[in-house]
Order: C-alpha cells, then sequence, then structure tokens
C-alpha cells in the first residue's frame, strides 16, 4: 500500500488489556501502589497509536514513538480492563501526530497527544545496531 496516499488523518484503533501484576506501579518501580501504572498506561496508548496506521505503511515501514504528553487521570485497580484509544489528527511529512486517551470500566483515566515517525525499518536497525560500535 501506498503510506502517501492511505496516511490520512482519521486513522484510528483501540487496544484493551486486563490489568495484571506486571502492570501496576508498585511492581515496574513507577510508585509504591498496586494501581494500574503510568508507564502502563502510555505503552497501550502507543500500541494503539502504531496499530492504528500500521495498514497504511508499506512493507518496509515501521513506526516509531518521538513524543508524548499526557495526563493520567485516575487510578485503575488490578483485574479491570483497560482500553487506550488512539486517532491520527495530523501528518506532517513523516511525523504523525495522535489524540490518544484511555479509559478504564468506570471512567476516563488518561488523556494527551503522541507522535509517532515513519522510517524504513532496516536502515532504522542498521543505524541503532552501529551506534557504539568504533568506526
Amino acid at each position: 500500500m501506498n503510506s502517501q496516499a492511505a496516511m490520512m488523518p482519521g486513522l484510528e484503533a483501540t487496544v484493551e488489556l486486563e490489568v495484571g501484576p506486571e502492570h501496576l506501579a508498585a511492581a515496574i518501580g513507577s510508585g509504591a501502589v498496586p494501581v494500574f501504572s503510568t508507564p502502563m498506561m502510555i505503552a497501550l496508548m502507543e500500541n494503539a497509536a502504531a496499530a492504528a496506521v500500521s495498514r497504511a505503511l508499506l512493507d518496509e515501514q515501521t513506526t516509531v514513538g518521538t513524543r508524548v504528553d499526557v495526563q493520567h487521570l485516575a487510578a485503575t485497580p488490578p483485574g479491570m480492563r483497560v482500553r487506550a484509544y488512539a486517532k491520527l489528527v495530523k501528518v506532517h511529512g513523516r511525523m504523525l501526530d495522535f489524540e490518544v486517551w484511555a479509559e478504564d470500566d468506570i471512567e476516563r483515566i488518561g488523556e494527551g497527544t503522541h507522535q509517532r515517525a515513519v522510517v524504513d525499518r532496516a536502515r532504522f536497525e542498521q543505524k541503532v545496531g552501529s551506534k557504539g560500535k568504533a568506526d
């Protein structure tokens, strides 16, 4: 698929998970309480954004996160389901801007913006692989 033609605002996706012990702030060191952690909420939002545009990419392309600006609005206990939503709102060159938000079974728990960049997977991996190697 041609990403220039298909990568248009309006693409969206939703992903979800059940909050387990591995997702808690206390388990990953982002706090001392047994609630869904902010880093895991952000990861879920990024996953939704990547999924929203995945079908519009060429086979050799992928996206990488470049910026996140979110608020964590409410705590979610273990065992509850969390859904993250992403909507592509702007395409400028290879940069993609998303509105992102997350909800548990009761309320909105987070919201903000996320930016991703479209990259050539092989070139990106080669650049990262050479990082730190002597010339």
